[in-house]
């Protein structure tokens, strides 16, 4: 399994390549590409929904995928055309432009940064029978451990979401083949984060494959 088809821009910000291209919370963009089929957004803070960087991805057909509580703000700020704009709450299965979609809860446990009142979510997609988990804001709880996927991209920074160690837990009890740590060396968590991760994983075992691309 190669993983080239993956970027991280920064923070959370994920491009995934392949049959169709597919942004998750697109943030700092630094170059017009105007090549998103899909883009979705985890939640409304502004490291994850910065309208500027859709604007820069969007093509005239370009579908946003979002969370239902995030309907008027995403209507209103988005740039993409209404219709194209299509909302879930968390716990769903969809298909959408071609691409299976599940919509994960992505929540705080006791922080109180990503109530779960909040229905914000992540997201399994399947792109040529890979199917790619793109977390969002969250702590370990209970529906992210029942998450099957191949490829895990997790937030390991703490603060506002699980830290290193957890996040290694976490993926040595879900097993993927792969994982790659975002969320952490610029406005949470340290450099070594993802080096800290890496050897915390490997010492729980399971033969998970890490790439680092922070």
């Amino acid at each position: 399994m190669t993983l080239s088809n993956i970027t991280v821009n920064t923070q959370s910000s994920i491009r995934i390549g392949g049959p169709k291209v597919l942004y998750f919370d697109p943030y700092l963009i630094p170059v017009a590409a105007h090549d998103a089929d899909l883009i979705f957004i985890t939640h409304e803070h502004y490291d994850h929904f910065e309208p500027e960087s859709i604007a820069r991805l969007k093509k005239e057909d370009t579908l946003l995928v979002a969370p239902e509580s995030m309907k008027k703000k995403a209507l209103s700020e988005s740039g993409i055309v209404p219709d194209n704009c299509l909302f879930y709450q968390p716990g769903e299965i969809c298909e959408v432009g071609g691409v299976a979609i599940e919509t994960i809860p992505a929540y705080n446990k006791l922080k109180p940064f990503h109530p779960k009142g909040k229905k914000w979510q992540g997201y399994v997609v399947t792109l040529d029978d890979t199917r790619y988990y793109v977390s969002g804001d969250t702590d370990v709880n209970e529906e992210i451990k029942k998450v099957h996927c191949d490829v895990a991209l997790i937030p390991i920074g703490g603060f506002y979401t699980m830290d290193w160690k957890q996040a290694a837990e976490y993926i040595a009890q879900i097993k993927p083949q792969a994982v790659i740590p975002t969320h952490y060396g610029s406005i949470v968590g340290n450099k070594t984060d993802g080096e800290d991760f890496r050897k915390r994983l490997e010492s729980l075992g399971g033969n998970i494959q890490v790439e680092l691309r922070l």
